[in-house]
């Protein structure tokens, strides 16, 4: 009897052994392996994007944990490179300029490229969508038929140094304060507002507390208070197609649908999307889960 208990006891310990053992491909999505943590910047528009991405990763099969709202690229690139945050929505040119300011990229592709050999080893960018949700210097249409203007470089029409509104780090940025002054000749000075081009900037710039304000082309604020986006004629502003960055825990299968996403986002429908948050007020997870079904992504 001792000896078919010890037998026993063998069979149970070998069947749990291979069980524990069994493949990658074995454990089902979900899993604690596979649990995905998705993060945004402080801005709607970019946090609904996010919201996209969790929802239809969830969809899949995976645990997802959120991360949302923690800032600029200060903040967040920092937590994509110690894993702390495994995907994350970008924009592409704004991206590339981060981490390379002396690349001479400027096509959609050549950035796409650049970015490959610019970003951390375990870090990687996906297919960009088409939707693409530029920095723009934008006025009021009293200020562009006043002094007429219709280009970045009418600026220097304008008293100087030209107030513009928009987040701290355009003190610094390539397409910032620096750029307007290096590439179009504009004495310009920063007036801080930390809303990524949202609520708070726009009142600067209708109240006419500024008198240009960095406000991003899928915001459908543009179009609602009948504001005029400067054409930037010297591409200052890199395309800045939206794509989400992975870390190395993201499987082939979650690549998949993050690049399915991708294919199905336009900038028209990234503009509604906005649209739903700032005029609706709707919740990036309702608008999220509603963009999804109807592309049936979830």
């Amino acid at each position: 009897m001792r000896i078919l208990r010890v037998l026993a006891a063998a069979s149970v310990v070998a069947a749990l052994t291979l069980t524990a053992c069994g493949s990658a491909e074995d454990q089902a999505p979900g899993s604690d392996s596979t649990t995905l943590a998705v993060g945004s910047q402080a801005y709607y528009s970019n946090e609904i994007i996010a919201e996209i991405y969790a929802q239809a990763l969830e969809a899949k099969g995976y645990e997802i944990s959120r991360e949302f709202r923690i800032g600029q690229r200060e903040a967040y690139l920092p937590e994509l490179e110690s894993g702390s945050v495994d995907i994350m929505p970008e924009y592409t040119g704004n991206l590339l300029q981060y981490l390379d300011p002396q690349s001479t990229a400027t096509t959609a592709e050549e950035i796409q490229t650049a970015l490959g050999q610019a970003l951390p080893a375990t870090l990687t960018a996906l297919t960009p969508a088409q939707a693409t949700d530029q920095d723009s210097y934008t006025v009021t249409r009293t200020t562009a038929e006043q002094y007429q203007l219709t280009s970045i470089a009418d600026l220097t029409r304008l008293p100087a140094p030209v107030a513009v509104a928009g987040n701290y780090e355009l003190e610094t940025r390539p397409y910032g304060i620096p750029g307007l002054k290096s590439v179009y000749g504009v004495d310009a000075k920063l007036s801080p507002v930390d809303d990524s081009g949202s609520t708070l900037t726009v009142k600067a710039l209708v109240d006419g507390q500024v008198q240009v304000a960095n406000i991003y082309t899928a915001s459908p604020a543009i179009k609602a208070n009948d504001l005029v986006t400067l054409e930037d004629p010297q591409s200052m502003i890199l395309p800045q197609q939206v794509m989400p960055i992975v870390s190395s825990k993201v499987d082939e299968k979650a690549r998949e649908t993050l690049n399915e996403i991708s294919a199905q986002l336009s900038t028209t429908e990234l503009v509604n999307l906005n649209d739903r948050s700032v005029n609706q007020q709707l919740s990036p997870g309702v608008i999220a889960g509603d963009w999804l079904r109807s592309k049936g992504l979830a």
